[in-house]
């Protein structure tokens, strides 16, 4: 893989990352977890990125650029997020998204369509995490293998809950492995797409980028994957985001040892 080009690289981590999607949709149809379960998962994948966004985000990019330019760039990538994400929920597409990763029950069933929406909103809540790992070749230092693996972790259980959602609400199988499928390709396209357009970039540069899409994907997790860690899990969440967090931050300084 060394000699690909770095788009063709961050493509490829980009897909990776976002396989983690179908591996949880995978686990959904192949095991019958309780929803307690599926909602502690949900909550050990929050404190990974969590992890991930501010100690492979936030520090390296204020270490880079200072911190005016990392706190216009994170609350920038939130608003840009939280416009894209109402857009998709209240917009023409109906509010289908609004539970694309609940998996108790609130996803509208298959008669009530909603189905484009979940699908872009899964797309939206994508692209940050993509953009990060294309962006992360561009400084010669290669992929944080802490953020990939915080990516994969938190995608897991996005996949396994929304998943286990559709299911509820009736969506066919080939409906659920081919918007996951298509999801994890368009992962893959965004990091491509995030190198080979900022190629040449000065680092500060892309220590803002990185900012905005940490801001982007902080504010994912609050909207979108807290409200199934927390509801159904027996008050078991925030010790679950702990120790997703530490497992992160372990993982983090275990590899830059």
């Amino acid at each position: 893989m060394s000699d690909w080009p770095i788009w063709a690289m961050a493509g490829a981590w980009g897909l990776l990352g976002g396989s983690g999607l179908l591996l949880g949709v995978a686990i959904a149809y192949l095991v019958r977890l309780p929803p307690r379960v599926t909602a502690s998962i949900m909550a050990f994948g929050c404190g990974v990125l969590v992890s991930a966004v501010a100690y492979d985000l936030i520090l390296e990019s204020y270490e880079l650029a200072s911190f005016r330019p990392i706190a216009i760039g994170a609350v920038l990538g939130s608003i840009a997020y939280t416009a894209a994400n109402w857009l998709v929920v209240h917009g023409g597409l109906s509010g289908g998204a609004r539970h694309r990763k609940r998996s108790g029950g609130q996803q509208p069933h298959v008669s009530e369509g909603g189905g484009l929406a979940i699908a872009v909103g899964s797309l939206l809540d994508g692209i940050p995490e993509s953009v990060v790992l294309g962006v992360g070749l561009l400084d010669g230092g290669g992929v944080s293998l802490a953020m990939l693996a915080a990516i994969l972790l938190s995608n897991l259980p996005e996949g396994l809950s929304s998943a286990v959602g559709m299911r509820q609400a009736g969506r066919s199988r080939t409906y659920v492995f081919g918007l996951w499928g298509g999801i994890a390709l368009m992962s893959g396209l965004a990091a491509a797409l995030g190198a080979g357009l900022l190629g040449g970039a000065s680092a500060e540069l892309l220590a803002v980028v990185s900012a905005v899409a940490a801001g982007a994907l902080l504010t994912m997790v609050t909207d979108t994957m807290i409200p199934e860690a927390v509801d159904g899990d027996g008050g078991l969440a925030g010790l679950f985001v702990v120790l997703g967090l530490l497992a992160a931050f372990g993982l983090s300084q275990g590899l830059a040892a």
